[in-house]
C-alpha cells in the first residue's frame, strides 16, 4: 500500500498548482492612468502691493544681466587656466631650473632670432640700388611716376593710403 501525503504537502502542491496557472492565464488588460493634471480654477485676484524681491538674482536690466554672464563666463575660464598653469608647475617642481629656463627660453629665443632675420632681410632689400630702366622713345613723350603706401592699423583696420607723384 502506498503512503497516503500529508495534508500540508496537499496544500502546498495545491498552492504551486494555482500559482503555476495564475501565471500561464492571460493578463488583464491595463487601464490607462493619467499623468497629468490641468488645474482649472481660476487665478487669484492681484493685489496693488509692490513687488518683493526673490531670492537668488537681484533683478537687473538685461543688459546687466548679459554682463554679468560674461563676468561669470571669464571668471570660470580664468579659473581653469590658472587651475592648469598650477598644475603644470606643482608637476614641474622636481625639474631642475636650469634645465626648465632652457626648454621654455629656447623655443622663444629661435622665434625672436627668425623675425629678426626676417626684418634684416627686408631692409637689405630695401636698401639695395634701384633698378635702373632704360626706355628709347621716338617722339613727345610725358612720363609720371607714382609711389602709394597702404597701411592697416588696429583691431578694426583702419586703412590710410599715401599716394605720392
Amino acid at each position: 500500500m502506498e503512503p497516503q501525503p500529508s495534508p500540508k504537502t496537499t496544500a502546498l502542491a495545491a498552492d504551486l498548482i494555482a500559482a503555476v496557472e495564475d501565471a500561464i492565464a492571460p493578463a488583464a488588460p491595463v487601464v490607462p492612468m493619467a499623468t497629468s493634471y490641468r488645474d482649472t480654477t481660476p487665478e487669484p485676484v492681484i493685489g496693488d502691493a509692490l513687488p518683493v524681491a526673490q531670492p537668488g538674482r537681484p533683478p537687473m536690466s538685461q543688459k546687466a544681466t548679459d554682463a554679468s554672464v560674461v563676468m561669470l563666463a571669464g571668471g570660470a575660464g580664468v579659473l581653469m587656466a590658472g587651475t592648469g598653469a598650477g598644475v603644470a608647475l606643482w608637476a614641474l617642481a622636481g625639474v631642475d631650473p636650469l634645465t626648465l629656463g632652457l626648454a621654455v627660453g629656447a623655443p622663444v629665443a629661435v622665434v625672436a632670432a627668425l623675425a629678426r632675420l626676417v626684418r634684416r632681410a627686408g631692409q637689405a632689400a630695401q636698401q639695395a640700388a634701384p633698378v635702373t630702366h632704360h626706355h628709347h622713345y621716338a617722339g613727345p613723350v610725358r612720363q609720371t611716376h607714382s609711389h602709394q603706401t597702404t597701411q592697416a592699423r588696429g583691431m578694426f583696420a583702419r586703412s590710410t593710403t599715401d599716394a605720392r607723384h
